[in-house]
């Protein structure tokens, strides 16, 4: 599959399969077409947070919901990309507290593939967007080799 190379905010966009997916994912919430116009660089921008930034982020307070919309969104793209690389639809069920603590979960028929305790999710994105998309990929690689396991699990 080719990938799209170009300079964005976060260094070199490759658009790798979960950042297309991710992408894919954000622009199905946009149902008057605003984002139509817009890469998915653009779109996604907003999950590349530098060191500088997350330092300026206070922790006190209730997470933003612009922030936990984008974590929804991160788990919602893994669990798409579980499902068309093993058959298998994987959903996705989180805890958070108004601290920005909590827990994400996202299981496959009777099988957890994803088992992932979040803190300080007031500062959740990633540096660059290789970041962002080996750490969608590393999750999604775990999750496979889970099913590949325990098959019947998950396909109960």
């Amino acid at each position: 599959m080719a990938t799209e190379t170009i300079e964005a905010r976060g260094g070199t966009w490759t658009g790798t399969p979960f950042l297309k997916q991710l992408g894919a994912v954000i622009r199905a919430e946009d149902s008057y077409g605003t984002w139509d116009d817009k890469t998915d660089a653009d779109i996604l921008s907003e999950f590349i947070v530098t060191r500088e930034e997350r330092q300026e982020i206070p922790i006190i307070g209730d997470p933003d919901p612009d922030v936990m919309w984008r974590i929804t969104k991160f788990y919602d793209a893994i669990g798409l990309m579980i499902e068309k690389e093993s058959g298998c639809m994987a959903s996705q069920m989180q805890k958070m507290s108004h601290e920005g603590f909590g827990r994400i979960v996202l299981i496959a028929g009777k099988l957890v593939v994803v088992s992932k305790h979040l803190r300080d999710v007031h500062r959740f994105g990633f540096e660059t967007w290789d970041k962002l998309s080996e750490g969608g990929e590393k999750i999604i690689a775990d999750a496979v080799a889970s099913i590949e396991k325990y098959p019947d699990a998950a396909k109960a």
